[in-house]
């Protein structure tokens, strides 16, 4: 049986916040593993931050939506913005940053797209009818007996 969840708020960091708190509150209910949800957090927290920062930059504030699909042994997570796309309609790389250099020369950011690679099973990606479709998929076997799933 597939658990379904969905939140709705304006990119802004302090509804973000709010959101994404909901989300990973759902999720605790739903018995996914706790360092599991940790991890999703992270990586929901990034892409998230991209809409506020990135998607919205240079209009006002528009709505951003979540929705969450559970299932036994993943959870799809899919955010939905009507902001700016992705450059060349492709997500960056995400490659790590160089940290053998002095601390004065590390970089302030540019660590998202990483981390979301390295914490997703999947990443996918799609411009379609003026909106930001991204899904992240997360492998692993929900614990609680209560929460069938």
């Amino acid at each position: 049986m597939v658990k379904t969840f969905a939140c709705s708020f304006t990119a802004t960091n302090l509804d973000a916040r709010s959101g994404i708190s909901s989300i990973v509150a759902r999720l605790r209910s739903l018995g996914v593993p706790g360092a599991r949800v940790d991890e999703v957090q992270i990586a929901l927290t990034e892409a998230v931050n991209n809409v506020v920062e990135h998607a919205y930059e240079s209009a006002p504030p528009g709505n951003v939506r979540i929705q969450g699909e559970l299932y036994p042994e993943h959870l799809w997570i899919s955010i939905q913005d009507a902001g700016a796309p992705y450059p060349k309609g492709e997500l960056p790389e995400g490659k790590p940053a160089d940290i053998s250099v002095a601390a004065e020369n590390l970089p302030e950011g540019g660590f998202g797209w990483f981390l979301i690679r390295e914490l997703a099973s999947q990443v996918q990606y799609e411009r379609s009818e003026g909106s930001n479709n991204l899904s992240l998929c997360f492998e692993f076997k929900v614990t609680s007996p209560s929460a069938e799933v």
